[in-house]
């Protein structure tokens, strides 16, 4: 079961709830986890599902983690109109926590870039 918003409250911080509770963007190059290169996998900071795996991230120049495919079934979708376009929004399939958006101009072989808010996500490297 996904935590309620009164307990990310207790185990979140106020830009992790921002992000994955009302649709908020951390500033690009802020998240440490850009620099991950170690093997291993990513979860929702707030319910704990898988969504990615080191296997399928790159360095897209963006500032933000990016991925090229995440683990299957772990992603919502929906469109986002705001700031004047229409974007594919993504959020974690367990508890609906706002992730960030999947472009169409990533590498091969999916050719996606499911670009993530980091604070969104928790890294545990195989072996940890």
């Amino acid at each position: 079961m996904a935590p309620s918003n009164a307990d990310a409250s207790d185990r979140l911080s106020a830009e992790a709830r921002s992000v994955l509770h009302d649709h908020g963007t951390e500033p690009p190059g802020s998240s440490d986890l850009n620099n991950v290169t170690r093997a291993g996998t990513f979860y929702c900071a707030d319910c704990g599902a898988r969504l990615f795996t080191t296997t399928t991230k790159f360095d897209s120049g963006t500032g933000w983690p990016s991925f090229y495919d995440c683990i299957p079934g772990s992603l919502a979708f929906s469109d986002d109109h705001s700031r004047g376009m229409t974007r594919t929004e993504y959020h974690c399939a367990n508890c609906g926590g706002h992730q960030g958006h999947v472009f169409p101009d990533g590498p091969q072989p999916t050719g996606l870039r499911y670009c993530n808010n980091g604070v969104a996500l928790r890294f545990e490297a195989d072996g940890d």
